[in-house]
């Protein structure tokens, strides 16, 4: 698969912009409504969106470090990796959703939480934008970055990008089914 660098950092704003508006409307939302559980071991929204900061926390320094200190020339199109290219699409919401095991320390369940977590959510959507609008200044394939379960692996920095808004929108999708459940 190749694509143009700029579909797909344009792509990629969409949906985090259509993150940050779901940010605003759980603002607006009752604590109880963002704190409801379908079941005793599943997430509330608000746990969902602690998931993502938690890996936000890693993430959106070490593309922004990896960004500031790239001395490389934008290409015109992207290729993915072929791990990145995994990661990142095992990463996308589908019908139903697989469910898949998180790491401990990234695992907020029964959590004590409040709206303090939607507004981190909302800042760290606004820095991946702003990542996003610096990242088209920079070749996407050269710059590498660490993933978060293993330091020995990196990965292209357009494949962390998609990865982490992949992630993001599949949780996303997750929160959309609780409201429906509420």
């Amino acid at each position: 698969m190749k694509i143009l660098t700029s579909q797909l950092l344009d792509e990629l704003k969409r949906i985090t912009e259509q993150h940050l508006q779901s940010a605003d409307t759980f603002l607006q939302k009752p604590d109880h409504e963002l704190n409801f559980r379908v079941s005793a071991d599943s997430w509330s929204i608000l746990e969902c969106l602690e998931h993502l900061n938690r890996y936000g926390n890693f993430y959106i320094p070490e593309i922004s470090r990896k960004i500031s200190s790239s001395k490389s020339s934008p290409r015109p199109v992207f290729t993915p990796g072929f791990l990145g290219n995994y990661f990142a699409e095992s990463m996308l919401p589908k019908e139903k959703l697989n469910k898949m095991k998180t790491l401990r320390t990234m695992n907020p369940i029964h959590s004590r939480l409040n709206k303090e977590v939607v507004n981190e959510f909302a800042g760290q959507q606004q820095q991946l934008l702003e990542l996003l609008e610096k990242a088209g200044h920079i070749d996407l394939e050269k710059t590498k970055t660490r993933i978060s379960i293993s330091k020995w692996i990196n990965l292209k920095l357009g494949d962390t990008l998609r990865f982490v808004i992949y992630h993001n929108l599949r949780h996303m999708a997750q929160t959309e089914q609780i409201l429906k459940n509420f």
